[in-house]
Order: C-alpha cells, then sequence, then structure tokens
C-alpha cells in the first residue's frame, strides 16, 4: 500500500487539518474537533465534514472515530512514529 503524504487530493480545508494531525499527533492520539476546529479557525461541522476524505485516503495518518460525547473525538495513528 503506498501512502500519499502531500494531499494534493484535498481541498484547502482538508489539508489545513491534515496539517494539524500530522503536526500534533507525534504527542497526542485523540482529539475533539471543536478543539481542531478553535486551533483552524474552522467550527466542528466543517472539521467533521471534512474528515471523511482524510478518513478514507491513504495518507500517512490512520483516524478512525472513536467517540461522541461533548463532540466528535477522533483517534489518530500517525503511520512511522
Amino acid at each position: 500500500m503506498s501512502t500519499t503524504t502531500t494531499g494534493t487530493d484535498l481541498n484547502e480545508k482538508q489539508r489545513r487539518i491534515l496539517g494539524y494531525l500530522r503536526e500534533h499527533a507525534t504527542t497526542k492520539t485523540y482529539f475533539k474537533s471543536r478543539l481542531i476546529a478553535g486551533e483552524l479557525g474552522m467550527t466542528a461541522k466543517e472539521v467533521g465534514a471534512n474528515m471523511t476524505a482524510i478518513r478514507t485516503g491513504e495518507f500517512d495518518v490512520d483516524v478512525e472515530k472513536w467517540g461522541y460525547s461533548s463532540g466528535t473525538t477522533w483517534k489518530v495513528d500517525l503511520q512511522g512514529s
């Protein structure tokens, strides 16, 4: 399985989310949509809607929808770390 690390097939918001996850997944595994949104100037709904492209794409991060209490939580694993 080859991995796409540039994210060229993603829109601008999706690239920003992917970049955020790559940067922060080295020290953290679980992310709330609302916290990602706050950091990137988006809404939690925008993060959730754009996360699908990252979840289903072949990137160097594995994203899994993990929980729903107090908003959606994402479990993120950075491959190769």
